[in-house]
This record gives structure tokens, sequence and C-alpha cells, in this order.
């Protein structure tokens, strides 16, 4: 099943029609000595989100809560530094292949493509040096959707270990709503594979040392691919009915997360795609609703993607110092990666992730916030 679509570093300050603005300022530069640029979005609602050119990383979303209070309501770091160093994607740009990769090989053609191996002996979010550790072109703008910014990168044919020059845009909007709009656009001139996410890791409350079991999550999924003790899916698509990972109603993160059973022993709690209920192949549809009760914050995940990666911050340990010098502990954030299902190209049963020459890549995802009060 194709899902891909066939189709034929300035600092400013602008603002866009009436209701969003964007500005840019310096945020540092890589040990290359390459100058780091970072683009704040802004709309008359005091909504806010921060995305650098390192990584295209978001580094903040502040959003109101009931009371109409801003909070930070994603996981990071104050300054470039901290990006620089290990970090579990906080935020990130990931490409070119986001989740894994088994055993980091792939054919194309009768082809085979061996990768970088980053995570044991899988390939995983690009691998050593992926999307979310190189330096982007910026090209800020404005039009009738708001403001925002274009970011864009080529990755060199055999770039770790993948065919064929590619040829990456990543779009960044923000309109009067309280809407974080992400657009991806590639083209390659040998056939490939690619999977682009993003790796935002929420927490509603905007207390980076809160757990997020109290988190209200509604899943459009009736189904999601079980893993094995690698987190490398087995190729089956299994129904969510009776199982832990039902999350069709709006249930607690926390209320099934240590139940019995392999599955949530294999990703010590949950980290697994589920497949997203669609009714269109290509148009933005509802994937994921998140409520955190206390803040009345809501936040909705469209997606063009048919798949989304619930993880709910099992590898998070307080070793990670991060924004205002908070150790970030386990389970205080949940990441909701929309994607193609992982290890899609050993997988003949999953939707393709074949890009070839003169096809054009293309998918959207929206983050969307409110209040419940």
């Amino acid at each position: 099943m194709q899902m891909v679509r066939l189709l034929p570093a300035l600092a400013i300050a602008m603002t866009a029609p009436a209701f969003a603005a964007i500005s840019s300022a310096p945020f540092g530069e890589t040990p290359a000595g390459e100058q780091v640029q970072i683009f704040t979005l802004s709309n008359s609602n005091g909504f806010e989100a921060r995305i650098m050119t390192y990584g295209g990383i978001i580094v903040s979303l502040k959003a109101p809560d009931k009371n109409g209070n801003l909070g930070d309501v994603v996981h990071g770091f104050d300054s470039l530094d901290g990006y620089l160093g290990e970090h579990p994607y906080f935020g990130a740009l990931i490409g070119r292949y986001g989740n894994r990769i088994a055993r980091g090989q792939f054919k194309i053609d009768d082809r085979t493509y061996a990768l970088a191996t980053n995570n044991d002996f899988n390939h995983l979010h690009g691998g050593l040096k992926g999307f979310d550790k190189v330096v982007w072109a910026a090209k800020p703008f404005e039009n009738s959707a708001g403001a925002g910014v274009e970011l864009t990168y080529v990755s060199p044919d055999g770039d770790q270990g993948y065919p064929g020059e590619l040829a990456a845009t990543v779009t960044y909007t923000l309109g009067g709503e309280n809407e974080l709009r992400i657009d991806y656009h590639a083209t390659t001139n040998k056939p490939t594979v690619l999977n682009l996410t993003n790796h935002s890791y929420f927490n509603l409350s905007g207390d980076g040392r809160a757990t997020v079991l109290d988190h209200e999550l509604t899943l459009e999924a009736d189904h999601y691919t079980p893993i094995d003790s690698t987190l490398i899916p087995t190729g089956k698509l299994e129904g969510v009915g009776g199982t832990p990972f039902d999350f069709r109603q709006a249930t607690k993160i926390g209320a099934r997360i240590n139940d019995k059973g392999e599955q949530i022993a294999n990703g010590l709690g949950y980290d697994h795609n589920f497949v997203v209920r669609r009714s269109t192949t290509s148009e933005l549809e509802l994937a994921a609703r998140v409520h955190e009760p206390t803040s009345g914050r809501v936040l909705e995940v469209l997606t063009t993607e048919p798949g989304v990666q619930f993880y709910s911050g099992n590898f998070l340990d307080g070793a990670v110092v991060g924004k205002s010098g908070v150790d970030y502990p386990r389970r205080s954030a949940l990441c909701l990666e929309t994607q193609h299902f992982p290890d899609s190209p050993n997988q003949k049963n999953f939707p393709s992730t074949v890009l070839r020459p003169g096809q054009t890549y293309e998918s959207t995802t929206v983050f969307r916030f409110s209040v419940n009060k």
C-alpha cells in the first residue's frame, strides 16, 4: 500500500497578518563552528513556539491553561549545549527514518542496504547522525495562514547508509489558532526509504517533574503493532480490545501501564505504534487527544500519516537535567510521533515507505491546543 503522494539564517523580526508574528535570534554555534538560529512564533493568544535550526528542534511550546496562564509543555534545554550532548531526541526533527529498522538493513529492488546501527544492532531515528544533529537552512515567512519558518537540508547519497541524495523541506507554521502545523516534503534521485516525524516530549501540566500518568489519552486506533524484546514490530496487527492498549475512550495513561503481559514488558510500558483509524488516505485526521485535568490543557494530534507511536517516557530516569535545572524523571513526558510503521522496509504487509525519483514525499501533522474548563 503506497502512501507516497505524487506531485509534478537571518536575524529578523516581522509581523504576519494581524494575528501571528515571528522573530529570530542567535542560539550559539556547533563544535564545527556552524551558527545556529532560534525562531520564535507567537500569536495574539500568547501561544508561542520556539524552533531552532539545529535539528529542526522544537525548543519550547507555551500554551495557556484553563486560567489563561502560559506554561511550557515540552521537555528540552535552556541552551544549545544541552542539545549538543546526549539526550533522548527532545523536540527533534527525525530522519531519514523515524523509529527502528531491524538490524540496520533493508532491500529495494533486490539490493540490500546496510545502515548505521545505533540502538544495539538496530537502526534508530536516522542513525548516528540523523536529521536531528544537522543544521538546517532557514527561511522565515508570513502568509494568510500565519507566520512560520521553512527549513531545508540536502542529505547526500550514502548518508548513514541510505541510498540517494535527498532534498528535504520541513515547514513550521503558527496561525491565529493555538496550533502548530508541520509540513514535510522531500525528493530523491535514487530509490530510498523515508519516514519523517517530530519527537517532542509533552507534559501538559507544564511541570517537568510531574509524571504524565494522570494525563487522559484517547487514540483513534483499533489496532497496534506488537513488538519483540528489541522493540521491533513482529509484523502483525493486533486488536486493542480487551488489552492495556485500548485507548479508544479517554483513559489515564497510568491506569494499565503496569499490567502483566509480554507487550507491556517489552516496551517497559507503552512504546508502540498504533494504526490510526482513517477514513481517507491523505487528509488530516485526528489521531490522538490528550487532556491534563489539573491545568485543563488539551492536545489534539492530527496527521496524514497511517500510524502514531505512543511512548510513555519509560527511559527517562532523572539523569538528564533540562530547563531550569529540572531533572526529568521516568514517565514525566509522553511522545506521539506521527509516522509510517517501524521497520516498514522489512515488513511487506505494512504501508510502503519507498520513495522513488519523480515522486514527492508529503506529510502533515498538526499539534492543536485548547483548554477544557
